[in-house]
């Protein structure tokens, strides 16, 4: 079993009396009945349905009220925090950043019986393991105790790699994706049944037309990695980019049907050069280009 200390990634805390119904009004996944030792993925988006952030969340122990952990990345964390705090108008709840307390280590390869601090099984695929709230300075010690090796966040970026999870600001952009380019709609991160929360009109349209022609899904290749944001062409034309990677593997924002079109065609798919081959990951249940349709 493995264990890496995420420095990517930040605690964001909010807390107080209807703090559940409050954000379930605003985030894509119902946390309606979330409990201790539970998590959802789940993403805060514009009235135009596109991804501001996406987050793990996480129920909290309050001092008052009920109380959540946000997982998010670092880079959107401040951009949280003011969206947040913009929502809290008659500022009802506690918003408050808690990454000088507490961060966030993956653990894979096995699963941890006992933890001393929060502990919940990542809500997007099972085989990304478990995620542990807790002091970033008792990484090592809190790994010894569940019987992990603490191994350099760069070992969890390649296995989150080898399975095609996206990865913001690496993999999609905030901003300018929404939730099905970014696959959460595969990895559960988007709960079509509960109702209203900001942005859900469009990406509930896009879901019942299946109009996300735009999708990051996992690639291979021989060699050195195209860097990120390499243009993929195919033929000469454009049909995405390419984003992180490690150890032959890599994920790739792609325009499907073109992709469709070009493998058709007998076109490689390129990035700088490099050869790009499509691999389906198993929890994908989209039309994937290359793939045979049934007769």
């Amino acid at each position: 079993m493995k264990a890496s200390l995420l420095p990517d990634r930040s605690v964001v805390g909010f807390s107080g009396d209807g703090a559940r119904t409050f954000l379930n009004s605003l985030i894509t996944a119902d946390i309606a009945t979330l409990t201790a030792g539970e998590s959802c993925y789940s993403a805060l988006l514009t009235p135009q349905g596109k991804i501001i952030v996406d987050t793990i969340v996480s129920e909290a122990p309050a001092e008052t009220g009920e109380g959540f952990y946000f997982d998010v990345p670092k880079s959107q964390a401040n951009s949280f925090l003011g969206k947040m705090k913009a929502y809290n108008l008659r500022g009802k709840f506690n918003v408050e950043d808690l990454s000088g307390a507490l961060g966030i280590m993956a653990v894979w390869g096995g699963e941890v019986v006992t933890a001393r601090y929060p502990c919940h099984k990542d809500p997007r695929l099972a085989a990304l393991g478990q995620r542990i709230i807790l002091p970033p300075h008792l990484a090592a010690e809190t790994a010894a105790g569940i019987g992990a090796e603490l191994v350099p966040a760069e070992q969890f970026e390649a296995h989150r790699i080898a399975l095609g999870i996206p990865r913001g600001d690496l993999d999609f952009v905030y901003g300018d994706a929404f939730p099905h380019e970014a696959d959460m709609d595969q990895l559960h991160g988007v709960d079509f049944k509960k109702g209203c929360f900001v942005g859900q009109e469009v990406v509930q349209r896009m879901e019942r037309r299946s109009t996300a022609r735009t999708r990051v899904v996992p690639v291979t290749f021989d060699g050195a990695a195209p860097g990120v944001g390499t243009g993929v062409t195919a033929a000469e034309k454009p049909i995405g980019t390419i984003g992180s990677s490690a150890d032959g593997r890599g994920l790739a924002l792609l325009r499907l049907d073109r992709a469709q079109d070009a493998l058709a065609a007998g076109h490689p798919l390129k990035a700088g050069g490099v050869t790009l081959r499509l691999v389906k990951p198993d929890w994908a249940q989209f039309p994937f280009p290359g793939e045979r349709k049934p007769v």
